[in-house]
């Protein structure tokens, strides 16, 4: 019987090997068991969604099947969508919780399982490590339901609704951007077509089509995945190129001369979008393992800065308990104040044309006012793939550092991996990574020479090549 156990951000296994039918039956029901056990209604409903994966469709129909068994009302997509979608619509139909059938940015032979709260956000640690223990208690006897109707809804219109009121549709009628999206094979393909039509921004598609395999590529928005993109962008006249990952809960961007805009970036723009244009105030959420620029931007705005672990569901947490204008992670994941206490990556690349529209510049020179006035940072991440899970041991003998590249570790973060501070700013961290079987290295300096050096510096502490 092979271990469901849940990691950063959901359940992930390899199709026919971990992620079966049979462990899927056995996940919905311990998953269903867990809303039985909580819910003080005697009528529990619950949103079911997928993404374009092999086979996502069938598992979400089986999915189905165990909830209506118990008792449960479904409300299963009629299509695959983003992550985003499913999120949305649970907070809006008022929804017991959501099933997301996605692996995200993992490889195409992964597929997973998200469990999505009543208010839309990743389900926190005290909720599956109660699921978790729920999978191996046999003979569940708790309350059973009437209900168990499966009705199959477009989520789609009214979530493209919401976002054409969120965003300044007036202001971008205005314009006449020419933008190229990279779906990269995932679920977001045509939503900000759709949002964006009543104005007269063109938008071009790449990799929008369905193809399980995505192309043999991971559907993740990093440089290594997107040589075709930077091939397309430069080949046109386009003002932004957007990419959404394979759940469209991430985004990465490109400049029009196929330079990459880092998603740290793009978080440190729309922060200052949303307080400078925008005039909105709140509190900024940033991981662990985010960009020093993010705390230089905050503390000019005067705002206030909570950290996480990595994953999500921690900046989940935050946004529901305070008054949160923008919650990003290191890779890519933003969420926003008066949404969902979740990412979303269409919404992110929407607010990048609105920051341009407001201000009326090209993205280059937004950037460069933004590196002008707070600095410039060079962040990288580098995941060395292990044959075995590594050992906590690596952790204690990277703590022990002292100094790096001839600099003196002034800080140490030990709460979720390793993080060395530097008396020049620069640091590196070492993490293992909570959904596969790798060793994720961060480093971040004023130079780009200095971190692809930091990155070295800490493949050497364990003789990684």
């Amino acid at each position: 019987m092979e271990k469901i156990q849940f990691g950063t951000d959901g359940w992930r296994g390899i199709i026919s090997k971990d992620f079966t039918f049979k462990n899927v039956e056995r996940l919905t029901e311990a998953i269903a068991n867990y809303f039985l056990l909580n819910s003080k209604s005697n009528c529990i409903k619950v949103v079911v969604g997928y993404d374009t994966r092999f086979l996502s469709s069938n598992y979400a129909q089986t999915v189905s099947q165990i909830l209506s068994k118990k008792g449960i009302d479904v409300l299963i997509s009629d299509r695959f969508i983003p992550t985003p979608v499913l999120s949305f619509t649970t907070k809006r139909l008022k929804a017991d919780g959501g099933i997301m059938i996605t692996a995200s940015h993992n490889p195409a032979e992964y597929n997973g399982i998200k469990i999505k709260t009543s208010k839309g956000g990743a389900a926190g640690k005290d909720i599956t490590d109660q699921i978790e223990k729920l999978l191996y208690k046999k003979n569940y006897s708790g309350k059973h339901l009437t209900g168990g109707k499966i009705k199959i809804v477009d989520f789609t219109s009214e979530y493209i609704k919401f976002l054409r009121n969120y965003i300044d549709l007036e202001r971008l009628k205005k314009k006449n951007f020419k933008i190229l999206v990279d779906a990269m094979y995932g679920s977001g393909d045509g939503f900000m077509e759709k949002i964006l039509e009543p104005t007269k921004i063109k938008i071009d598609f790449l990799r929008n089509e369905i193809n399980p395999s995505f192309g043999g590529y991971r559907p993740e928005p990093v440089l290594e995945n997107l040589s075709i993109t930077i091939e397309k962008i430069k080949s046109k006249n386009y003002d932004l190129g957007l990419v959404l990952d394979g759940d469209a809960d991430r985004i990465a961007g490109f400049l029009p001369d196929g330079r990459f805009l880092h998603p740290q970036k793009i978080l440190g723009l729309l922060i200052l979008h949303l307080v400078r244009n925008r005039k909105l105030k709140g509190a900024i959420v940033k991981t662990i393992v985010g960009t020093t620029l993010i705390d230089k931007i905050v503390k000019s705005l005067g705002l206030k800065l909570y950290e996480t672990p990595v994953g999500f569901k921690h900046i989940s947490q935050i946004m529901l308990k305070e008054d949160v204008l923008i919650g990003g992670e290191e890779a890519g994941g933003i969420g926003f104040k008066n949404y969902i206490p979740e990412r979303d990556g269409t919404l992110a690349g929407l607010l990048l044309l609105e920051m341009m529209a407001y201000e009326n510049k090209p993205m280059q020179v937004i950037l460069k006012e933004m590196e002008d006035e707070f600095g410039r940072y060079y962040y990288l991440r580098e995941d060395i793939r292990i044959d075995k899970p590594a050992s906590k041991k690596l952790y204690e003998k990277f703590k022990m550092i002292k100094s790096v590249l001839g600099k003196e570790v002034v800080e140490t973060k030990d709460y979720d991996g390793i993080k060395l501070i530097c008396s020049d700013e620069s640091w590196v961290m070492i993490r293992i990574s909570g959904t596969e079987p790798i060793i994720r290295i961060y480093a971040e300096s004023k130079s780009l020479d200095k971190s692809h050096n930091l990155i070295k510096f800490a493949k050497r502490c364990f003789t990684i090549s």
